[in-house]
């Protein structure tokens, strides 16, 4: 694998850049019952990027709000509140905070420290810019899509159930999946 110090990217701006909520979504993938994904979001989030005059100085933090999540389902979104698995009360706050970005041939990926129900755990995500462009507005805006998997019970989110066909209810890979949009900061 080679890996590259500086790069260039067309259209790149250094500064810092705050997520656009409206044109952005933080949303998961996991495992149902063996045979299919079951779909979700976080519905609340922040995030701020700096971008370093080489892309690969940038650096990203996040959160979301646990109680905010959505999975289309209302009693299946309070279960996911609950101890049994998020704990929002306890934990209200799932967090990112980026250790280095780095290119491997042609993919991007950020390296960072994930925060869920309190335990803090390494993770990368592949990166893949979507581009840059001025909104009707004026404002400068980059776009991109972030992906990564993760084990839930690394995060101590262990509940489960046997089904009678054998198998159990949930999968321990979850995909976490991010489209953002994000305004380049003016003054």
């Amino acid at each position: 694998m080679t890996e590259t110090t500086e790069v260039s990217i067309p259209g790149y701006k250094a500064g810092t850049w705050t997520i656009d909520p409206t044109h952005s979504e933080v949303g998961f993938s996991i495992r149902h019952i063996m045979i299919s994904k079951v779909k979700g979001s976080f519905e609340k989030f922040d995030a701020t990027f700096v971008t370093g005059e080489n892309p690969l100085d940038s650096s990203v933090t996040a959160t979301a709000q646990v109680a905010s999540i959505n999975t289309n389902q209302a009693d299946r979104d309070g279960h996911l509140r609950t101890g049994d698995f998020f704990d929002a009360e306890t934990y209200p706050t799932i967090g990112f905070v980026s250790t280095g970005v780095r290119q491997v041939k042609d993919d991007f990926l950020v390296d960072g420290n994930l925060t869920i129900k309190g335990v803090t755990k390494p993770v990368t995500f592949d990166f893949e810019f979507g581009g840059f462009g001025t909104d009707p507005y004026g404002n400068y805006k980059a776009g991109a899509t972030a992906k990564t998997e993760v084990t839930r019970s690394d995060f101590g989110l262990t509940y489960n159930a046997a089904l009678e066909t054998g198998g159990v209810l949930l999968g321990e890979k979850v995909t976490i999946t991010i489209e953002l949009q994000a305004a380049l900061n003016q003054g």
